[in-house]
């Protein structure tokens, strides 16, 4: 994360992301596949590590590391296998949504995980400061579905929505987003208009 300064000299929270290109791979039609999407290529790895059928697929595209499919909405742009999607697409001012896997955090209690307060630091509370407290109930006799306790915390997907862009290099391919985005350096994320 950076600091952005605008032209009035406000100060915004920002992250800077390397977004694209990214290659049209393949897409899908309602007639042949029942839905309107695209699938996109992005980043490279090296030709042995990719197998037959992704080679075929790929044809001369390139060797992409990761692939992933994005649906339409109503309007279906016009786009062909082998167009390139740059970071250009965006501009100053549009807002943007961002999703990602955030960090692992391990094994965590519920002060940490779900915000309890814990118990209270006086009256012979000896190891339970930062217990949940109890989890049963007279009937039905079991500790119910969904109960919020101790456990791995982090490494869910998260989207974070209504960030905007407040800037765009497109010789480096980099975008500055307003506020911050799930997941640790180099994470791979999404970026959706």
């Amino acid at each position: 994360m950076v600091q952005f300064f605008d032209e009035n000299g406000i100060c915004f929270p920002a992250t800077l992301l390397e977004v694209g290109p990214v290659v049209v791979t393949h897409v899908k039609t309602k007639e042949s596949d029942g839905y309107e999407a695209a699938q996109v290529g992005y980043g490279s790895r090296k030709e042995h590590n990719i197998n037959k059928a992704q080679k075929g697929h790929f044809k001369d595209l390139g060797n992409f590391a990761h692939t992933k499919e994005f649906r339409f909405k109503e309007e279906v742009p016009e786009v062909k296998v082998g167009d390139v999607i740059t970071v250009s697409e965006f501009a100053v001012g549009d807002v943007v949504v961002v999703s990602g896997i955030s960090k692992g955090k391990g094994f965590q209690g519920v002060v940490k995980r779900h915000g309890f307060k814990g118990g209270p630091r006086s009256h012979g509370q000896k190891h339970s400061e930062r217990e949940c407290g109890s989890i049963g109930a007279t009937w039905p006799q079991r500790v119910i579905k969904g109960m919020r306790m101790p456990g791995r915390m982090g490494g869910d997907r998260i989207t974070v929505k209504n960030l905007k862009v407040l800037g765009v290099d497109s010789e480096n391919n980099m975008l500055l987003v307003s506020g911050a985005v799930p997941g640790h350096k180099g994470t791979l994320i999404e970026v959706r208009g």
